[in-house]
């Protein structure tokens, strides 16, 4: 929710926004541009969806919004996959009297003297551009703050940190900053299929292969009378959550119908159903990835956390296609994925009660062998699962 305070322009503060970008900073410089385009219009684009008013530069080594509503601005970018993050500040001449200046409006504004700054400046440009060393903005700057304020400094742990850039044709002095979660921009590491249920896990994973550049496609399975129309919700909801997060990236829930497939293996197994269900999963997943020129299938399993989850049945249920199964969970704790997935946003939608807990036996294998799963499961599962996959339709919004 926006605060109001957020949304009045202040003619005084900060007018724009400085974002600055995740893991490919070392990149060599032609992927720098490139990844630094593909941030540049996700945050135009994630701008756009929520109604602010901005433009988008990139003219050196920072994305800069120029909006009137920075502090929404600068949240809006921080969400975004290769953003690490975002500075509402205010642009001014680069010469010392407004650097000085627009530092001493910040300071009045908000800052009580109870908390401690710092300075952190960089002077950026031929020695000939600025007629002061970086010394002397640190010097100066810090100064005037505390004149304005009455605090003192600590540089080892400051409550408040006035961060300044003076490049050769504007500086930009802040006091805010918003972290993003770095990573790489999304669409830079082609496509993955992810199974998403709409529990806690799915959702994390398919976030963290966005965060690392996958346009993640979601496949959702329908459990037919084992899921519902409340399971179906469930994902869509948490799919549209995680979606704002990739404004130019289609994720829309490609749905398999998987009732048939479901009363195949209820009928057919017992202690190793659940290995037999993921199994089809996976197989409907791999279709869909045909369809989609994805290179990869990923889930949000974790070693151990569930029975289907053990070292030894994770390889059978992998055995059952041929693409890669990334599991970016794979050795999360379910207390970091439920961090996790709280600090999403998605945490609320993922817990009404899961379809696939209704299928489980009671005595689920543990440590299944690759022989006994296909000698006890239907011979043509994998096929139904394929031909399910091929049919997927993708949900309206």
């Amino acid at each position: 929710m926006t605060n109001s305070s957020d949304a009045t322009p202040d003619a005084n503060g900060p007018n724009a926004v400085l974002v600055g970008y995740g893991d490919f900073g070392a990149k060599s410089s032609g992927v720098r541009a490139r990844m630094a385009e593909r941030v540049a219009g996700d945050v135009e684009a994630a701008l756009a969806a929520a109604g602010i008013d901005a433009t988008v530069e990139r003219p050196w080594s920072r994305v800069v919004i120029r909006t009137d509503r920075p502090t929404e601005a600068a949240r809006t970018a921080a969400r975004l996959p290769g953003v690490s993050f975002a500075r509402p500040a205010v642009a001014v001449d680069p010469r010392l009297p407004a650097i000085s200046a627009a530092a001493r409006r910040l300071a009045a504004d908000a800052h009580p003297p109870e908390e401690s700054y710092a300075i952190d400046s960089d002077r950026i440009g031929p020695a000939a551009t600025h007629d002061f060393s970086n010394r002397d903005l640190k010097v100066e700057v810090g100064r005037i703050v505390g004149e304005a304020t009455g605090a003192s400094v600590d540089l080892d742990d400051p409550d408040r940190t006035y961060r300044i850039e003076a490049r050769e044709t504007e500086a930009f002095v802040s006091v805010r900053r918003f972290d993003g979660p770095g990573g790489l921009p999304v669409g830079t590491q082609g496509r993955v299929a992810v199974l998403v249920s709409g529990g806690i896990d799915s959702p994390v994973a398919m976030w963290r292969l966005l965060r690392r550049g996958c346009v993640a496609i979601p496949v959702y399975v329908d459990l037919g009378e084992y899921g519902g129309a409340d399971h179906r919700a469930r994902a869509v909801e948490v799919i549209d959550t995680l979606a704002e997060r990739a404004p130019r990236a289609d994720l829309r829930p490609r749905v398999v119908d998987g009732a048939d497939l479901v009363e195949r293996v209820v009928e057919s197994t017992t202690d190793t159903r659940m290995l037999s269900l993921r199994r089809a999963m996976l197989a409907a997943a791999e279709s869909v990835a045909e369809a989609e020129d994805v290179h990869s299938l990923a889930t949000g399993e974790a070693l151990g956390q569930k029975s289907s989850q053990t070292g030894p049945n994770l390889a059978v249920t992998e055995a059952a296609v041929s693409l890669p199964v990334h599991r970016p969970l794979l050795t999360a704790d379910k207390p970091e994925i439920v961090a996790e997935a709280r600090d999403l946003g998605t945490y609320a939608d993922a817990t009404l009660p899961v379809g696939c807990d209704r299928i489980a036996p009671a005595h689920p294998e543990t440590n299944a062998t690759l022989a006994a799963v296909r000698e006890a499961e239907p011979d043509d599962l994998l096929e139904l699962a394929r031909t399910a996959g091929r049919q997927a339709a993708i949900a309206s919004d």
